[in-house]
């Protein structure tokens, strides 16, 4: 194996090694479907297990991506989106050049739970409209979201065309609702299997976990969001300003 780099690394580490420089120098462009198992298995002359290990390695660093019953492919790099607005998933896609789409898996009246309930400053147990999507950018999945609004709002939102209109352009434009501010709150997390089925990943894949809750004029929520975001395709970024009171207590 005369492209590995060092002997003294573990098998799947050299195979990983080989595979990542393949991608950085090029030899291996975005979207190229990695060679099966079985011809990585002859061309390295390793077990099945070394190279599933190795595979597993190259989706955490974000390198592949494995499409479900189609095969692994070079990834394109990751997306780096600015938490400095209130922005919907379509305006943040077209800002960085994507083509979003999206996929309704349901919509429906349900009783709000606890967390919801509270978000949404209502009892739990009070009706509200739950809309699930998958939200696809250049056709890839990258998003699962589940919104979550008030039922008399939502009965009118989910007569609309969600495939194709953003929610929050529903509420602006058709419903003159004014979104003035959100509260984000983001963790890390691990797809489960609806998740993960959604996204087309697999099973504990890391995503980010996004709870977001939009209010209109005199702070009234009327939107809660559970966002799951594929941890391989995107970065979230943001930048903080330093309170000049307490710069000038410290001093003091």
């Amino acid at each position: 194996m005369p492209e590995y780099p060092s002997m003294r690394l573990p098998l799947y580490a050299q195979v990983e090694d080989v595979l990542a420089g393949r991608i950085s120098s090029g030899a291996l462009v975005v979207g190229t479907q990695l060679p099966s198992e079985e011809e990585l298995i002859r061309e390295f002359d390793v077990s099945r297990t070394t190279i599933r290990t190795t595979i597993q390695n190259l989706v955490r660093r974000g390198l592949v991506e494995i499409r479900r019953g189609r095969g692994t492919f070079v990834a394109s790099p990751r997306m780096i989106q600015e938490l400095t607005e209130l922005t919907g998933f379509v305006e943040d896609m077209r800002l960085l050049g994507r083509t979003p789409t999206a996929r309704v898996v349901s919509r429906e009246v349900v009783p709000a739970d606890h967390l919801v309930a509270g978000k949404l400053a209502i009892t739990a147990g009070t009706p509200v409209v739950q809309i699930r999507r998958v939200r696809l950018s250049d056709g890839i999945p990258l998003s699962f979201d589940e919104t979550y609004l008030p039922e008399d709002l939502g009965r009118k939102v989910m007569a609309d065309d969600l495939a194709t209109e953003p929610i929050f352009a529903l509420l602006e434009e058709r419903y003159d609702i004014p979104l003035i501010e959100a509260e984000y709150e983001l963790e890390a997390a691990v797809a489960e299997p609806a998740i993960a089925m959604a996204l087309e990943i697999p099973v504990g894949s890391p995503i980010f976990l996004i709870e977001r809750t939009s209010y209109t004029l005199g702070h009234r929520p009327v939107d809660h969001e559970r966002l799951h975001y594929r941890g391989d395709h995107i970065r979230f970024k943001t930048r903080l300003a330093r309170r000049r009171a307490k710069r000038a207590a410290n001093r003091g």
